[in-house]
């Protein structure tokens, strides 16, 4: 993928960094993450693929998350199969906790070099004419580095959830907007909205299960799982066209990235039956990148009323 043809977007105003004494043990935190961001490429990878394989064998709680979901989301293999998955999903972990550092804080030319973006013609046929786009994905390991390679193509903006501790939301929202042209938290919607109708390209990741915002129970890998009617509610207001974004790397290490073509006839005049469109491309990315997507969320948490639970 080549660089970028044009500047990146200015950095938006911030309020000033919380540094009162009781956030210093955070702002450490973060200084070690910048130092680690700053590694070479190669030492990354071989680190957090050694992290990865620690925190398996530590995390014991979130490994049986890991295991339940492989379970219940892949019930025709057999054990070995999802063992051996639970691993490099760990391993996965380990090295997108490098990735995401160093799109936030440090240089990302090594993944730019052999990255390929397919598809972005169905991008920029539907951002023709000024109309907006929400672009959707799942949380893959890869989320932070993909979206800011892609945002050399297109100028993209994020939604996101805050982060609880103020320091480590100013350090990483400063970071992102080295790269993303404006970031709105969850509960922003409008002025998310404003931007979509104003034509601009929205990216968000609406597979997990959160308290907030409506939600639909619809299939996910065949079980019934809590979603987010958000995308349906997002271009219902809008206008704006829904595309799917798929990222993964590769064994060699290099990063692919997939804009899908629109959805067609969405959105419907059903949210669920829309939503449940929505989870179901984030399935068909899951099974084509299973060891990189976020299966230590306990997706599954919240069931309909009679089910009975899946997590101890």
């Amino acid at each position: 993928m080549p660089a970028p043809d044009r500047p990146l977007p200015p950095v938006l105003p911030l309020p000033s960094p919380p540094l009162a004494p009781r956030h210093w043990p955070v702002w450490i935190g973060i200084g070690a993450l910048w130092l680690a961001a700053q590694l070479p490429w190669g030492v990354q990878r071989a680190l957090g693929s050694a992290i990865g394989g620690f925190l398996h064998r530590t995390l014991r709680s979130r490994r049986r998350v890991v295991e339940t979901n492989l379970a219940l989301c892949f019930p025709e293999r057999d054990a070995g199969w999802r063992a051996a998955l639970a691993r490099e999903n760990f391993r996965a972990l380990g090295i997108g906790l490098f990735e995401f550092a160093r799109a936030w804080w440090g240089s990302i030319a090594p993944m730019r070099r052999d990255a390929r973006l397919i598809g972005v013609e169905h991008l920029q046929k539907a951002h023709a004419g000024g109309r907006g786009v929400i672009l959707i994905s799942g949380h893959f390991m890869t989320l932070e580095i993909c979206g800011r390679l892609l945002c050399d193509v297109v100028p993209v903006a994020g939604m996101y959830r805050p982060h609880d501790t103020a320091a480590m939301e100013w350090a990483v929202k400063r970071g992102r907007l080295r790269y993303a042209s404006a970031m709105f938290g969850r509960d922003e919607l409008r002025p998310a909205l404003r931007h979509l109708k104003q034509g601009g390209v929205l990216w968000f990741a609406p597979d997990q299960d959160t308290l907030r915002g409506d939600n639909v129970f619809v299939p996910f890998f065949g079980e019934p799982a809590r979603s987010l009617t958000s995308t349906h509610q997002l271009a219902r207001l809008s206008g704006a066209a829904v595309l799917a974004f798929f990222h993964r790397r590769e064994a060699d290490g290099s990063y692919r990235l997939e804009v899908k073509p629109p959805f067609e006839d969405f959105p419907g005049t059903d949210a669920a039956a829309d939503t449940a469109r929505v989870m179901a491309a984030i399935e068909a990315m899951a099974r084509e990148a299973p060891a990189q997507y976020l299966w230590l969320h306990k997706r599954f948490k919240r069931r309909p009323e009679g089910a009975a639970p899946v997590y101890d």
